[in-house]
Order: structure tokens, then sequence, then C-alpha cells
């Protein structure tokens, strides 16, 4: 969709939101009327000037005409300044106490569970201490040196969740090579491995060619020893899921899609489900990735049948035991392949449910308000928990 189209779609879902007649508007943001409908049809750009002035007409701000980031969580983005200073100083932490190993990989252990439910808010003002701390840790050397560099790397993924979800792409760069650089510490393969799975998001981040994140990817599986444990199974489980997603989103030809599918079912029928070195792995979380395979390939039909199967028919999985974010993210899934198939109220009912499990992270996901603005537009008149939960996402 051209940025055009995409500036004229959400002027007209905040102009149905607000039940506006097109010439109501064009009137109030003192423009012709054949010029609004052009613009909302996306066949005619809007200037600075004629953003601005529908922007004031509509009671918001001209960022929100553009897709622009809104920032939705002021206390996070308060606290991103302060995991900067802890991580620029990870090689010259200030000096200071430094608790039992024990006592750390709880503090750790809290903040991966905080990351895991969508807590970022809690998760943002506890890291900075904690980061601080794990990197004295690991300077002081002895005997802690790799269990406190294996916490460290485990806390700067729990940063980089924040960094992420909340548009700090040159921030969560330098937190997955700090990432990177402790599982080296800690000398662990499958930690290693959980490295490589989320050093993927550079290149989601980046919006371009996804090649060097597949070869990433294939990389570190190639790099991976004899699978003779439950962490090292989980870890190559999780980068073929992933890999899976990202060729998905690279080639219509699904051969290299259909191969790492197939290497992480296998690898899940060994697996039980649960969260290993922080990134979770078994059958329901295939199925999650099965998903979201078919929705980058655009099979919507195929993405809805399987999460058919998954509620009741012959694939019966368990979502509950998957983490809130995990789940939360496969009911978007869900609503971008729903709405593609204009089954409207079942999308939005998804987006419902998204937000019930974890509504931080589905507050700051970019197809949230995609989802929405398209909404809002396809109806003539849209219900007030449409219109609500628009208000909430500040799409509106």
């Amino acid at each position: 969709m051209t940025p055009d189209r995409q500036v004229g779609q959400r002027i007209a879902a905040m102009r149905v939101a607000r039940r506006l007649t097109q010439a109501r508007l064009a009137e109030d943001a003192h423009i012709s009327l054949s010029m609004l409908r052009k613009v909302e049809q996306g066949s005619r750009s809007a200037s600075d000037r004629v953003l601005v002035s529908v922007a004031a007409a509509l009671g918001i701000e001209p960022d929100a005409l553009t897709g622009r980031r809104v920032r939705t969580d002021s206390r996070v983005h308060a606290a991103v300044p302060d995991i900067r200073t802890a991580i620029d100083a990870y090689d010259i932490p200030d000096d200071g106490p430094v608790r039992p190993i024990e006592q750390l990989q709880q503090a750790t252990v809290t903040a991966t569970q905080r990351r895991l439910t969508s807590q970022y808010t809690r998760l943002s003002e506890e890291l900075p201490p904690l980061l601080t701390e794990l990197s004295r840790a690991v300077l002081d050397g002895g005997p802690r040196r790799r269990p406190a560099a294996s916490l460290l790397a485990a806390a700067y993924r729990s940063a980089d969740a924040v960094a992420y979800k909340y548009g700090y792409y040159d921030l969560s760069a330098r937190l997955i090579e700090l990432m990177r650089r402790s599982a080296d510490i800690a000398e662990d393969p499958a930690l290693i491995a959980t490295a490589a799975y989320v050093r993927t998001e550079v290149f989601f981040a980046a919006g371009r060619n996804l090649a060097p994140g597949l070869r990433a990817l294939e990389t570190a599986l190639d790099d991976l020893p004899e699978l003779d444990t439950p962490d090292l199974r989980a870890a190559a489980g999780a980068l073929h899921m992933r890999a899976a997603v990202v060729a998905a989103r690279l080639t219509e030809d699904s051969a290299v899609v259909d191969q790492h599918l197939k290497q992480a079912r296998r690898l899940a029928k060994g697996v039980r489900e649960g969260v290993y070195n922080g990134t979770a792995f078994g059958p329901a979380s295939l199925h999650v990735h099965e998903v979201s395979v078919a929705v980058e390939l655009g099979d919507a039909t195929r993405a809805v049948e399987l999460a058919r199967d998954a509620r009741g028919g012959r694939r019966k999985v368990r979502l509950d035991a998957l983490p809130p974010e995990r789940r939360s993210h496969y009911a978007i899934d869900l609503a971008r392949a729903q709405l593609w198939l204009g089954m409207r109220d079942e999308a939005f009912a998804s987006l419902q449910t998204a937000r019930q499990i974890a509504p931080q992270h589905v507050r700051e996901h970019p197809f949230v308000r995609d989802a929405l603005v398209t909404l809002l537009r396809l109806h003539v008149s849209p219900p007030h928990p449409l219109v609500a939960y628009a208000e909430w996402a500040r799409v509106i």
C-alpha cells in the first residue's frame, strides 16, 4: 500500500469514528470536498498544510495521520535513558555491591517473567540497576563469571524487548550485540543459539532485505553441537521456527519454509512445551509459528483453518501453556488473516482477545493500529467498543 493510500485510510477512519461526513470535515478543515475525497482515496498527496488542517479539524496531532510512532507509555520512555546509561558502561560499571549468584538469578528470572507477560513498565524501571550489578559480577571474574554472564545475557534480552517494542531500534541492536557477547562468555551453546534467534529483530526493524537474517539463523543451526539436551533441542527448534517465518517473508517458493517447519515439527515431538533460555518452544509454540508462516505467505485461509483445528479439531493445541506475549501475538496474526478474509467481527474479537492477554504488547504493535484503521473505515457507523479500542490504542 502506498504512503498516500495509508494517510487517506487513516483520515477516513478517524472521520468515520467521529461520525463526520466528508463534507463536514472538509468544511471544518477549510479545504475543498473534492480534495478531501481524493486524499482519502489515495489518488492525491496531502500537503503539510492540508495534513495540519485536517488534523486540527479532527482534534489530533498530524503525526497520527502520517503513521509516525505515537508514544503511548511515558514511564517506559522515561526509563530508556537509564537503560542506555547502564549499557554504555557495560565494561566499566560503577562500584557497588554484588548480591550472591542465587539472588541475581531470582532477579533475572523475575525480569524474564515480566518480559514474557509484557509488563514493560515495571521491567523498564527495574532493569538498569540489574544490568549494572550483573556487569559487575561478570567483571569480578572467578567461578561466578560464567553463570553471571548467562544471567546478563538474559537481562539484555529483557531490555531488548522494551527497546524493540517501543521503537528504539538503535538501542535494540546494541543490546543484542551485548547479549551475544555475554552468551559467548558463558560458553553456553544453547544461549548462543538464543542470541542468534533474537538477532533477527535487527533485520525485521530495518524493514529491508531479510536474506542476511535467514543466513544468520541457518549459520547458528550449523554451529550447534549434538542436540543431546532438551535445551539444545529447544534452541534448534526455535531457530527453525523463526527461519520458517523469515523465509516466508522472503520468497514465494515454499521449499525452504517447508524444510524448516519439518525440522521444527520433528524437534517439537521430543520437547515438552516450555520456556528454554527465555524462548518458548514445544508443540503449542510450533502451532503459533505455523499460523504466522501462513500469514506471511498471504494464505489467510490456511491460517484460519489451522486456528480452527487447534481449538477443537484434529490438532487440538493447549495455547494456555504459552507465555502471554506469544499468545497475544498469535491472536494478532489471526486477526490479520481474518481481516483479509472479510471476517470483520472475528478479527475484532481476536484483537480484543490479544488485548485481554497482554495489553502493553498489543498497544505497541503496529499491525493493531493498521487493523483498527481498516475496521473503522469499513463501518458506516462504527460500534462503540471499536471506537473505544481505537481511542485506547491512540489510533484516533
